[in-house]
């Protein structure tokens, strides 16, 4: 019978390997450890954890929450042995990391469809079924290989993403929509009814104007915030690349406004004059339910970015869907290379999995390397691929790493991604309830469809 190649052994790689072994598939899963470990690497085992040891919320009314219920239901290896390894943290689950790598290890290794293989994999197999889920610390030489498969202008080593806002949250008696100079062209076009003219239309941008006095805060506490310590092998790539928005602000009290917080071509609808500062928001999803902070990428801890970007007028409530970084990360352009199915859209054999996809967190790269692992099975056995419904969080995930999108950046589990609900439901924790129930229900009728 034909084989899957699975190269590398974190927790996609892993989720994966188990998929394709429970359907009867052989499995080889290559991890380079121990011969050879990344900079952040220091264990032995499989599924190494290397940073927090919180798979976070469980709460049925957190995005990643629902995540782990349907990957629960649908029977993930690594969130059964994560239950199985936790400690007490809450409403979180959260494991004792050692344990639970020791366990997927085991499992992995007693498996009698999967053989593990310590060694580098630096040539992509030509004539085999191939997962690549070798994580945000792909090695050199594997690097050169996948640019053959993606081409150099889609692979990107290190991600600066600023943080991401749901619409819904925003204060639109403060914020107004509009791209630069329009209102001021309408105004000139009729002087005296230029305000009763302006057609806010939901166009690219959102804008947040500021006074001065707004605008002088928000630097002092920009300034003064808790950045977060980067890794000694990041720092001279990352900062080369682009600059904190925190760095931009400690050269001078103006510097922003002359930058990207730069008032010129808006008018303040309250005011009717120019705002001392604009912060701009840019459409990050396709629906619209999704926007990005423009220019503020930012090595701010996440607590104070939500405290200091929270001072900003109209996101005083704001929903933070993800956290500006500055990290090492590799990852490929998914939208422009890869399907629902995490399959390379112009190869039917090549799968990737895990953060190089561009999905970020633990339990959102396990989901990556189940629906990887399970369409490399249909691929081996001559059936057709298995997408989920966009209603459900994994599928929803999937869809928003293969959808069109110009400015692509790395993604947790959120509900802005899901689609709405027909009913306007104000009561967040409703809504999100409600969220979820629909989707374990496409997820439960998946399986009963499928058993």
């Amino acid at each position: 019978m034909e084989e899957v190649i699975i190269i590398g052994g974190g927790l996609a790689g892993c989720e994966a390997a188990y998929q394709i072994a429970k359907r009867g598939i052989k499995v080889k899963l290559y991890e380079m450890k121990p011969h050879k470990f990344s900079e952040a690497h220091s264990n032995e085992n499989l599924a190494e954890i290397v940073c927090s040891n919180s798979f976070k919320s469980n709460l049925l009314t957190n995005a990643c929450g629902l995540l782990k219920e349907e990957l629960r239901i649908l029977d993930s290896l690594l969130i059964k042995c994560a239950d199985e390894t936790s400690v007490p943290a809450g409403q979180a689950l959260a494991v004792d990391r050692e344990k639970f790598s020791e366990l997927v290890t085991k499992i992995i290794k007693e498996n009698t469809n999967i053989e593990v293989i310590n060694e580098e994999v630096t040539t992509i197999p030509k004539d085999k079924v191939v997962i690549i889920a070798t994580g945000p610390l792909t090695s050199k030489n594997l690097e050169k290989e996948i640019i053959k498969y993606t081409g150099t202008e889609e692979l990107f080593f290190f991600d600066a993403a600023a943080p991401i806002v749901e619409k819904e949250s925003i204060d639109f008696n403060i914020a107004f929509w509009g791209n630069r100079y329009e209102q001021e062209r309408q105004k000139d076009e009729d002087e005296t009814n230029w305000r009763d003219r302006i057609k806010i239309q939901e166009k690219s941008y959102i804008n947040l104007p500021m006074n001065k006095e707004e605008y002088e805060q928000f630097v002092n506490e920009l300034i003064n915030a808790e950045i977060t310590t980067l890794h000694d092998f990041e720092k001279k790539e990352i900062f080369e690349g682009c600059m904190p928005i925190e760095i931009m602000a400690k050269r001078g009290l103006d510097t922003l406004r002359f930058g990207p917080l730069k008032p010129v071509g808006f008018t303040d609808l309250r005011t009717g004059k120019r705002p001392y500062a604009v912060v701009q928001l840019r459409q990050d999803n396709e629906n619209g339910t999704l926007f990005n902070m423009v220019g503020f990428q930012t090595n701010l801890k996440f607590g104070e970015q939500k405290r200091v970007f929270s001072k900003i007028p109209g996101l005083q409530n704001a929903e933070f869907i993800k956290y500006g970084v500055m990290h090492r990360n590799t990852f490929i352009n998914s939208p422009k290379l890869l399907d629902a199915t995490y399959n390379l859209k112009n190869n039917d054999n090549i799968f990737f999995a895990g953060q190089i996809t561009g999905v970020e967190g633990y339990v959102e790269s396990i989901s990556s390397g189940m629906i990887a692992g399970i369409n490399a099975s249909q691929r081996i056995k001559g059936k057709s691929k298995v997408i989920f419904n966009n209603e459900t969080m994994i599928g929803a995930l999937a869809e928003y790493i293969s959808s069109e999108n110009e400015k692509f950046q790395p993604m947790n589990a959120n509900y802005g991604i899901l689609p709405q609900l027909e009913e306007k439901i104000k009561d967040k924790k409703l809504r999100y309830e409600n969220l979820s129930n629909r989707a374990i229900d496409h997820i439960k009728n998946y399986v009963n469809e499928n058993s």
